[in-house]
């Protein structure tokens, strides 16, 4: 077996961290029990508040970039030679995608994690940096225009998606673009239910003031608290 598979459960368990929940809990507070009850950065930054929820939010994000560092350590006692270019490439993606996959599906939490787009960004910004700059810029945009995380997540995994098959990204290996779509997808998918309150029209906001979270907390025996 290839040293670089040996990396992949390590980088699996480092993306399993459940960081949101940790800090919740020297906190005072279990996430899992209030808010969206979830464990990923919004649920943190809506019941922590902000500082705690943007630490979260680059905590999950190092996780998949540790992920795709992980590829680089059988090269402390074999020969960078020993495999080609592409071959690491493809042990990166994978250590990346490691990592999303564990704080998706945490051993720790009976594989009950967070949706992942912090740490499929970490795993971008360490394979595919200018596909990450354009997905989370275009990811604020309509943040800020709609106050929806979960659909601003779900365009932002749509637009990494399409730009890895274009031009910017027309030397890599044909699997690349492929893996990069398949894991843009289970994004989208781990947003299912947000997406059914997103067209019932239930979904809930972000708000950024007072008066946004007045007219967020009335609103909210029309629907579930989303991520």
């Amino acid at each position: 077996m290839s040293p670089w598979y040996t990396v992949l459960p390590l980088a699996y368990l480092i993306g399993a961290i459940p960081f949101g929940l940790l800090i919740g809990l020297a906190r005072g507070t279990d996430i899992r029990t209030v808010g969206s009850r979830n464990i990923g950065a919004t649920n943190a930054f809506r019941c922590l508040g902000a500082k705690w929820g943007i630490l979260v939010f680059l905590l999950d994000m190092v996780k998949g970039l540790t992920g795709t560092l992980c590829a680089w350590l059988p090269l402390l006692w074999l020969a960078p030679e020993a495999y080609g270019p592409c071959d690491l490439l493809l042990f990166r993606v994978l250590g990346g995608a490691a990592a999303m996959i564990g704080h998706i599906f945490p051993i720790y939490l009976k594989f009950r994690g967070g949706k992942g787009i912090s740490t499929a960004l970490g795993l971008l910004f360490g394979v595919a940096p200018a596909a990450a700059g354009i997905g989370f810029g275009g990811w604020v945009i309509l943040f800020v225009l709609s106050r929806y995380v979960s659909l601003a997540s779900c365009l932002a995994a749509v637009i990494v998606g399409t730009v890895v098959w274009t031009p910017l990204y027309g030397g890599v290996p044909r699997w690349f673009p492929i893996l990069i779509t398949v894991l843009a997808v289970l994004a989208v998918l781990k947003h299912a239910k947000n997406i059914v309150r997103l067209v019932r029209g239930t979904e809930n906001r972000f708000a950024f003031t007072a008066a946004q979270r007045a007219a967020r907390d009335a609103g909210k025996q029309k629907g579930e608290v989303s991520e």
